[in-house]
């Protein structure tokens, strides 16, 4: 089975405060689930449409694991507490066997 990538790209954060609240609950919520943090982040370049803002990269052990971290219980908590506070685009994507 392929990894999967979890890809967090940030479009506006409008409430740092909320953001951080959710980050501190979300972490632990992606290691719990198999994920490990690859990128995190502003990035150094940003080209064609690139957003320039925090962008964070999480891989899982399969689509599956990362699917069940987002829709666990404790990860919709941490989204109730980001509460508005931040425009995102997540996307999960398989992995390249070989």
């Amino acid at each position: 089975m392929a990894n999967a990538y979890w890809i967090n790209t940030f479009r506006a954060i409008s409430d740092p405060e909320k953001l951080a609240r959710y980050a501190a609950l979300a972490g632990p919520i992606m290691l719990a689930h198999g994920g490990r943090f690859l990128a995190r982040g502003e990035p150094v370049a940003a080209f064609e449409q690139g957003v320039e803002l925090r962008t964070t990269v999480i891989e899982f052990p399969s689509a599956a694991a990362a699917i069940g971290a987002y829709t666990s219980p404790e990860y919709q908590h941490a989204l109730d507490v980001l509460d508005g506070g931040a425009e995102r685009d997540i996307r999960i994507v398989p992995g390249v066997d070989g």
